[in-house]
């Protein structure tokens, strides 16, 4: 009896799951693999990831009040400050991901995604499915329940003032992971919402309306970066992305993620905290101090201190996704090699001591393979929840695979 190649088992079992994108950009994106860990191995990431969110949200509530000058000098768009000095209700962030990579027995935080994160559907919900067909343990256990109870309560936080309040989760409508991604949260919101792609919302100086001239109370958009938002104009030339940042502003429309989850979004922050640490400030506790030298990465505006301590170093842009415009550098300054995509060279850049991604090798369509291994650790109103990998190359881009994570 023949045996089922592992493209005809991939097709089969990913072919099963509803509305969900094993493919992308015409290519294998999820994998019909598992790299099996040890609970330990869970347990460590997750205390990576709560000490790291702690210095991130209270670095956070310090950036909020510096001046203007400073947070310019930090990257940040001018048309956005007085939007990110707004407080949040509860968390920095919803839904943020920390991006950690193992380094001799411990995590570093690569960055965290704190405004758009996606990799979202991927851990919580199939990744226990693709554990239960290979009958290894789920990380994840329970933590869709989690984010269900997190996304509802959120929005019923932020529209707590409003009487029967209208939900509407948007994305662009031609994005297969955007769009899904956003059905999926919608899905687990147990509240009454509208899903409206982005090219059919509405505005004016009053409000926020879906294509009938409804008004809108809340948007989460999921997978709407504020950065490309205050760029987007509408057909007479008018600042859309502004409009939509006063109204928020003047309290005529909520909008989820938080405008906190923007400040934390800027790679500068952590520039910022490991500056605060370099110089032993006393805004950090003593113990707080030891997790920034635990799981942080020296991380600078120039790159002098690479080249003069002989480190290879990253240079990023401080809004950033998915590898794009990253460069790696040798000590010398010589560039050792780059993301060919160029998309954010606009941005400030930020300067991180390189580190090298763990190898492993992993079953494929195009046979076994090797991968540089990324850790995806997300984070749920600041608390540690879902993990798991990213395969791919050197620098993690758009084109990385999806490793599913197992329990031994």
């Amino acid at each position: 009896m023949k045996h089922a190649s592992y493209e005809e088992k991939r097709s089969q079992f990913y072919g099963s799951i509803a509305d969900f994108w094993a493919d992308l950009y015409g290519q294998e994106y999820a994998l019909y693999d598992v790299k099996v860990v040890k609970k330990a191995e869970v347990e460590n990431i997750r205390k990576a990831s709560k000490c790291a969110s702690m210095i991130f949200q209270k670095t956070a509530h310090l950036l909020r009040h510096a001046d203007d000058e400073t947070l310019l000098e930090l990257g940040f768009p001018a048309n956005t400050l007085p939007f990110i000095r707004l407080e949040p209700s509860s968390a920095e962030t919803i839904i943020g991901r920390l991006d950690f990579v193992e380094v001799e027995g411990t995590y570093k935080v690569l960055e965290l995604n704190a405004d758009t994160p996606t990799f979202i559907k991927e851990l919580f919900s199939v990744n226990g499915a693709i554990c239960h067909k290979f009958g290894v343990g789920n990380p994840n256990e329970a933590e869709e329940e989690f984010l269900s109870k997190t996304v509802t309560s959120s929005i019923l936080q932020a529209s707590s003032a409003i009487q029967n309040p209208y939900v509407v989760f948007t994305s662009h409508e031609e994005n297969i992971e955007d769009k899904q991604t956003s059905l999926y949260l919608k899905h687990l919101a147990k509240i009454p919402s509208s899903y409206v792609p982005l090219s059919k919302l509405q505005i004016d100086d009053e409000g926020l309306y879906d294509e009938e001239g409804k008004r809108i109370d809340v948007l989460y958009r999921q997978t709407y970066p504020i950065e490309q938002l205050v760029l987007d104009r509408g057909e007479q030339g008018e600042n859309i992305g502004e409009m939509l940042l006063d109204l928020v502003l003047r309290q005529k429309l909520v909008i989820l993620n938080p405008p906190s989850a923007f400040l934390l979004q800027s790679k500068v922050v952590q520039a910022a905290i490991w500056g605060l640490h370099e110089e032993k400030n006393a805004f950090f506790t003593e113990e707080e101090h030891m997790w920034i030298e635990e799981y942080f990465l020296p991380t600078y505006l120039e790159p002098d201190w690479f080249m003069e301590n002989g480190y290879s170093y990253v240079k990023k842009p401080a809004f950033g996704r998915e590898g794009d415009t990253v460069e790696v550098y040798h000590p010398t300054g010589e560039l050792h090699f780059e993301e060919k995509n160029k998309s954010y060279t606009e941005f400030v850049p930020v300067y991180q001591k390189y580190v090298d991604l763990p190898v492993c090798s992993f079953s494929s369509v195009k046979g076994q393979q090797q991968g540089h291994v990324m850790i995806g650790s997300f984070l749920l109103n600041g608390q540690p929840s879902a993990i798991g990998f990213r395969v791919g190359n050197r620098i993690t881009d758009n084109l990385s695979y999806y490793l599913p994570m197992g329990l031994e």
